[in-house]
C-alpha cells in the first residue's frame, strides 16, 4: 500500500489556519480523488475540502473543532488495498515502521465559539498543528477564542469559572462571554450614577409564550459584527441620483435571447450597473480607496464586491477581481458563476476578500432605494434599485414633450473621513452619465 498524508490546504493569501467542523467520511471509508472529505471554517467563509487522492480514508489526525495550521497533516490516506500488514512505506521521507504514533488532543468546542471575532486566539499547537482548548484547575475547557476574549477584557479565570456556560456538556462558548461583557459594561456604566429613587435595569425584549426565539447562526453572528463595527469606523453619508436607464432597458430586451442561447446563461442588469461603476471609479481614483490609520491607500487593480443574498436570508459579498480587465461578457459570466458558488456555499476564501468597492443591487428584491453599510476596509458603496416606468420630460430641439422612460435610484454611502460630500456626489453622478448614455447599438 501507498500512505499519502493530506494535509489543511491554503485557501487564500491571509488565510493561516482554519477550524474543523465537520469530517463528512470515517475511518474506513473509501473516498475518491475531489470527493469532499470535511468541511472547514475559515473568518471568511465555510468550505469543504477534497480528498487530494483517492483510496481508504487511514486515519484522522485532527478532530472536529481543532484548529490546524495551513499545510499541517489532517487525514491519512492508503491509496491502495491494504494486502499485506508488513509493507514498509515512507511518510515524508520515514518508514511507516519509525513513525511514532501521534497523540491529537481531545478538542470540546462546538460550533458556536468558532464565530468570527476581532481577536485572533492564540492557539497552542500540537504536533499535528491542531488547536487544543485550555483546561484550568477546575476541569473546565476553554477555547483560545474565549480566553483571548477575557484576557482583552481583564476578566479573571475566577470570575470565568463562575459563569454558565450554554454549549454543549455546559461549556462556555463566544456567545456565553461576549453576552456577559454586554451586562458587566451595562453594570459598570451604571454604577458612578446611581439613583436613590429611580432605578434602571438593563433594558430586555419582552417575550411572551407564542415568540419563537432562533438562535443566530454561525454567519449572522459574523455578518452583525462587522455592520456594527463598520458603523463604529466610519460615519457614513449617502447621496442619491435618480438615471434613466431606458435605453440600457431597450439594448438589453434586444439582445438578451440571442445572449442566452449563445452563452447558455442570462444576460442580467448587474454587469451593466459593474461596468459603469468601474468606468467611474478610473474617474475618480480617490474613491478606490483604503484607510489605515492615518494613510489612505490608492488601489491600482479595481476589485468589485458584489452583494448576494443567500436561501439562508443572509449576505455574502464575493469579489471580483480584476474587473477592470474584463469585457461585459466577461464580467456577465462572472457575476452568474459567483452568484451561483455562494448560493451553493461553494465560494473560496480567496472570492470573498480584497474587494475595493462595494455594489448591492436591492432592485433584485423590488426596492427602489437603500442605504447599503460600507464593507471594510473599503470606504464606499452603491446600491442599484430597482427600475419602474416613470412619466418624465423630455427635452429635444423641437420642444419639451412627457414621455414613458424607465428609471432607478443609485443609493452611494461613502466614508466622510475621506470622501467629501463633492466626490461622492459627483461619482454617483458619474456612473448615471455612464448607464444613460449607454451604447444602443453596442454588439456583444
Amino acid at each position: 500500500m501507498a500512505l499519502v498524508e493530506m494535509v489543511m490546504p491554503k485557501m487564500g493569501e491571509s488565510i493561516m489556519e482554519a477550524t474543523i467542523l465537520t469530517w463528512l467520511k470515517k475511518e474506513g471509508d473509501k473516498i475518491n480523488q475531489d470527493e469532499s472529505v470535511l468541511e472547514v471554517a475559515t473568518d471568511k467563509v465555510d468550505t469543504e475540502v477534497p480528498a487530494t487522492h483517492g483510496g481508504i480514508l487511514k486515519e484522522i489526525l485532527a478532530k472536529e473543532g481543532d484548529i490546524v495550521e495551513v499545510g499541517k497533516p489532517i487525514a491519512v490516506i492508503s491509496t491502495e488495498s491494504e494486502t499485506d500488514a508488513d509493507t514498509e512505506v515512507e511518510l515524508n521521507g520515514q518508514k511507516t515502521d519509525d513513525i511514532p504514533v501521534k497523540e491529537t488532543s481531545t478538542v470540546e468546542a462546538s460550533a458556536d465559539i468558532l464565530a468570527d471575532a476581532p481577536i485572533k486566539p492564540s492557539v497552542s499547537v500540537s504536533g499535528n498543528g491542531a488547536g487544543k482548548l485550555e483546561k484550568t484547575g477546575s476541569g473546565r475547557f476553554y477555547s483560545p477564542l474565549v480566553l483571548n476574549i477575557a484576557r482583552q477584557e481583564n476578566i479573571s479565570m475566577s470570575e470565568l469559572v463562575s459563569l454558565p456556560g450554554s454549549g454543549k456538556e455546559g461549556r462556555f462558548t463566544k456567545k456565553d462571554i461576549l453576552a456577559y461583557i454586554k451586562t458587566r459594561s451595562s453594570k459598570s456604566a451604571a454604577a458612578p450614577t446611581p439613583s436613590p429613587t429611580v432605578s434602571t435595569p438593563a433594558i430586555a425584549p419582552i417575550v411572551s409564550g407564542h415568540d419563537e426565539i432562533i438562535e443566530m447562526d454561525r454567519l449572522r453572528l459574523m455578518i452583525a459584527d462587522r455592520m456594527v463595527e463598520s458603523k463604529r469606523i466610519s460615519p457614513h453619508v449617502t447621496s442619491f441620483v435618480e438615471a434613466d436607464v431606458t435605453r440600457i432597458v431597450k439594448w438589453r430586451d434586444k439582445v438578451k435571447t440571442e445572449y442566452e442561447r449563445r452563452e447558455g446563461e442570462k444576460l442580467t442588469y448587474t454587469p451593466i450597473f459593474i461596468e459603469a461603476v468601474i468606468k467611474a471609479l478610473k474617474d475618480f481614483p480617490m474613491v478606490n480607496i483604503s484607510v489605515d490609520g492615518s494613510r489612505i491607500i490608492l488601489h491600482k487593480d479595481i476589485h468589485i464586491g458584489l452583494a448576494v443574498a443567500l436561501p439562508s436570508g443572509n449576505l455574502i459579498v464575493p469579489v471580483i477581481r480584476n474587473a477592470d480587465q474584463l469585457s461585459l461578457i466577461g464580467l456577465s459570466k462572472k457575476v452568474n458563476n459567483l452568484a451561483k458558488k455562494a448560493r451553493e456555499s461553494k465560494l473560496v476564501p480567496d472570492e470573498l476578500s480584497g474587494g475595493t468597492y462595494t455594489i448591492s443591487n436591492v432592485g433584485s428584491f423590488g426596492n427602489v432605494m437603500g442605504t447599503p453599510i460600507i464593507v471594510q476596509p473599503q470606504v464606499a458603496i452603491m446600491a442599484v434599485g430597482a427600475i419602474t416606468k416613470k412619466p418624465a420630460v423630455i427635452e429635444t430641439p423641437e420642444g419639451d414633450w412627457i414621455g414613458i422612460r424607465h428609471k432607478m435610484f443609485l443609493s452611494h454611502s461613502y466614508d466622510h473621513r475621506v470622501v467629501d460630500g463633492a466626490l461622492g456626489g459627483m461619482f454617483v453622478r458619474k456612473v448615471a452619465d455612464y448607464l444613460e448614455n449607454f451604447d444602443i447599438d453596442r454588439v456583444l
